[in-house]
């Protein structure tokens, strides 16, 4: 148990002790009030939030006596839970502020207990990183709130969920909570769950990276049960820390409030204006609009376990006479230039040196393989290729499952927009790249082409996930969830687009195809496309600018 809570610790240092001082205050400004009698703080660490409440309630009046009894710190690691509580003891607090436990523990040891405002910065976690003891009781927690948590719940959503049931009637949350929390399947629940409890929720973002040296987006999440007017959910984008000093709740007051879909859909979508949002939701609704999952499916690349090993480079494939032995294999998006991967696109990145050559001995025993795959495969061993998970598991070490040879390429991540491109070779993909088999009967070129819309690249934004860095992720399923325009045959030149895109000209090319798709074929009007690409433009643009 020492050792899972001493690498606990290197975790939540990591994400969850150094706070910037500006978003303390901040949220301790915002949650605690003139009548607020009790405040929680599920998971303080070292006390940067213990202190800014301090401080905060000293700043409304509330000072000596008075003070004591007003504010409970929990802190799991014993060595943080001393340093919370020399900083309250040095305003004044006396040491039962802190306690030096579980948050889920000291609830099912403490009764039904209550406050006025919750917040912090709830540790990240993953689920199968957090002590079994400690999530066992997390998840039973939140199963009694009536939520189903999976596998793929990292811990800081029991901590924000739990600790928004502990609220009296008028309680605030305010919570440091990552960016995830607009965007994976496994937050969906708990993004209903909020829509539900609270009655309005407002969530500041920042344009820029906060934590120093971290490459994980964070959101200022405040939350409140009730409200007399304004409910729903907005967003307040900063450009960086500075501007939290700008924010004035006084002014805008119940301002800038949308209405709240209690749906498990992402919440990227509330970072547009209430008539783009009317918008995407009408599309969903539209018979002129399908799903790529109506014409596509797509799965993962294969995965060797060991690129380093089983992926090659052409002098690699000389050297050791293996081109028998080895097939095509796309590796890495810059590879797909155009809207197509022919063997010219194959061999280019084969003479430059890439590693898209794939090792792919006979399935035998070694002792029936050719020599030449024996050698390979003993220096493999001897430098300890076959001890990893992937390799580990499988029947023979050096054989890679799933190599069939799909119709298309979908990027799984995304930098400036999402693309399909078909595959005109018969190579693979590895993980990096989904792979695409479309459905009986339809066009693939129509598809390759018919996808740069800005129907389908709006969608897109709202539809994959972002982490902060600028690249925009898909899972499988993500890509099938996309919104396109129903195919139809256009007067467009393949052969130009792949041309265009081969240059980077995308907005050339929706261009062309919203005019020949969106609007002449089905009739969208000029003022709706351009809100679609709109859209595109807003999300992807803040999505990209978000780069430290």
């Amino acid at each position: 148990m020492g050792q899972v809570l001493e690498n606990l610790s290197k975790q939540k240092l990591r994400g969850g002790y150094y706070t910037p001082q500006p978003i303390t205050e901040f949220l301790c400004n915002w949650c605690i009030q003139q009548n607020t009698k009790n405040v929680l703080e599920p998971s303080c660490g070292d006390g940067n939030f213990i202190e800014a409440a301090i401080l905060r309630f000293k700043e409304l009046g509330v000072v000596g006596e008075d003070l004591k009894g007003r504010i409970k710190g929990i802190e799991l690691i014993e060595e943080e839970s001393i340093k919370a509580k020399s900083r309250a003891a040095n305003l004044g607090l006396n040491s039962n502020t802190i306690e030096n436990n579980d948050f889920f523990h000291y609830l099912s040891s403490n009764g039904e207990v209550k406050f006025d405002a919750v917040l912090g910065n709830p540790p990240f976690i993953r689920y199968q990183n957090f002590p079994e003891e400690h999530r066992k009781l997390a998840i039973e927690m939140m199963q009694n709130l009536g939520l189903n948590p999976n596998k793929l719940t990292n811990i800081w959503v029991p901590f924000l969920v739990i600790s928004a049931s502990l609220l009296n009637a008028n309680g605030r949350m305010a919570m440091v909570i990552p960016a995830e929390l607009f965007q994976v399947k496994y937050a969906a629940e708990t993004r209903v769950f909020l829509s539900k409890f609270f009655e309005r929720i407002t969530i500041v973002t920042f344009k820029k990276l906060v934590f120093a040296n971290i490459q994980q987006e964070v959101v200022l999440l405040l939350c409140e049960k009730k409200v007399n007017h304004g409910k729903g959910i907005r967003v307040i984008e900063c450009e960086n820390l500075e501007d939290l000093k700008s924010i004035n709740f006084k002014s805008i007051n119940g301002s800038n409030v949308k209405a709240i879909d209690h749906s498990t859909e992402k919440w990227t979508k509330y970072f547009l204006e209430e008539n783009e949002i009317a918008l995407l939701k009408k599309l969903r609704k539209d018979k002129r609009v399908i799903s790529c999952s109506d014409i596509m499916e797509v799965d993962v690349g294969l995965v060797t376990g060991r690129n380093e090993f089983f992926m090659l480079k052409e002098d690699q494939v000389k050297q050791w006479k293996l081109k028998p032995y080895t097939i095509p294999v796309a590796s890495k998006s810059n590879q797909l230039k155009g809207i197509t991967f022919s063997e010219t696109d194959f061999s280019e990145n084969s003479k430059a040196q890439n590693s898209i050559h794939l090792f792919i001995p006979p399935n035998e025993d070694f002792e029936k393989l050719p020599k030449v795959c024996q050698k390979y495969i003993e220096y493999g061993e001897q430098q300890g290729f076959n001890t990893g998970y992937k390799t580990r598991i499988r029947k023979r070490w050096y054989i890679t499952p799933s190599l069939w040879v799909p119709d298309a390429f979908a990027l799984r991540q995304v930098g400036d927009y999402p693309k399909l491109v078909l595959n005109e070779t018969g190579a693979s993909s590895t993980d990096t790249i989904h792979r695409v088999r479309f459905k009986d009967g339809v066009d693939r070129n129509l598809v390759a082409i018919s996808f740069f819309n800005s129907l389908s690249f709006a969608f897109s934004e709202i539809t994959g996930r972002s982490y902060g860095g600028g690249v925009m992720t898909f899972e499988p399923t993500e890509i099938e969830e996309i919104q396109m325009p129903r195919l139809a045959d256009l007067p467009i030149d393949f052969d130009h687009i792949d041309a265009l895109i081969r240059k980077r000209k995308v907005e050339e090319v929706l261009d062309i195809v919203d005019e020949a798709l969106l609007v002449n074929h089905h009739g969208f009007k000029k003022e709706e496309v351009a809100v679609m690409r709109g859209i595109w433009k807003k999300l992807s643009q803040r999505r990209i600018n978000r780069k430290k």
